[in-house]
């Protein structure tokens, strides 16, 4: 089984871009361990409690009972990210110590200053995480590694429709995604303006799935190429 890295420049990023993905991957018994780069915090109806208790509630939900999601806090400051090499050794430190073997990040177009520099940031930490002799950043003495796979998910600010390479069936998981959003209940209960994404998930689940041939799906970008044994696995 892989261990699986979801960096979300905000906690609730990763839900709403792959958390049907999430899922999947931890009933396949992978280890997943969510990344928030921020706290997501200040907005209209919540505090960075009531954020912490959202996203924990939100990890339990796309947990299986025998392999929960981990998740952690990176806490820089929100809506002020910055591409620096502390932010980038602080990320290298995680990759080492959760031994990630392949990392999903959002996709880098996006209106929110945020989401585009915690993507450079991760795209160069990758880098960083493989170094030989020199330590990173609470790594607890973990070795060197380079993530072997960077996908990149859908959270964009951007009114655009997704470019992707392909897309993961998440059949049978779309509820859990749709809980774990609602989860965030100060980002999308209470602001009734941010209900209305949640339907937009859903009707983006179903219209990825279609293109598949399949009830949901949710869509990826990779700049590397994925390799094939048979074209048996094409869906």
């Amino acid at each position: 089984m892989a261990n699986i890295l979801v960096v979300g420049p905000h906690p609730d990023d990763q839900e709403l871009g792959m958390g049907g993905t999430i899922a999947k991957l931890v009933s396949q018994n992978h280890r997943v361990l969510l990344l928030d780069m921020t706290n997501g915090e200040p907005t209209p109806y919540g505090d960075p409690e009531t954020r912490a208790v959202e996203a924990a509630k939100a990890a339990e939900i796309l947990s299986s009972p025998e392999n929960p999601v981990q998740r952690h806090l990176l806490e820089l400051p929100n809506r002020s990210v910055e591409h620096t090499l502390q932010a980038r050794h602080k990320v290298a430190g995680v990759i080492r110590r959760h031994q990630a073997e392949i990392i999903f990040v959002p996709f880098p177009e996006d209106a929110h200053p945020d989401h585009r520099a915690v993507t450079r940031i991760v795209e160069d930490a990758r880098f960083d995480a493989k170094l030989t002799k020199v330590s990173m950043p609470g790594d607890e003495d973990q070795p060197p590694i380079y993530p072997r796979w960077l996908f990149y998910y859908y959270a964009s600010h951007l009114r655009w429709v997704a470019n992707p390479n392909f897309i993961m069936d998440i059949t049978g998981f779309e509820a859990r995604k749709i809980e774990s959003i609602r989860a965030y209940h100060t980002q999308f209960v209470l602001p009734e303006k941010n209900q209305q994404v949640v339907k937009w998930v859903e009707a983006g689940a179903i219209y990825f799935g279609s293109r598949i041939g399949v009830a949901g799906g949710e869509p990826f970008y990779t700049k590397e190429p994925i390799g094939l044994t048979s074209l048996g696995s094409l869906s």
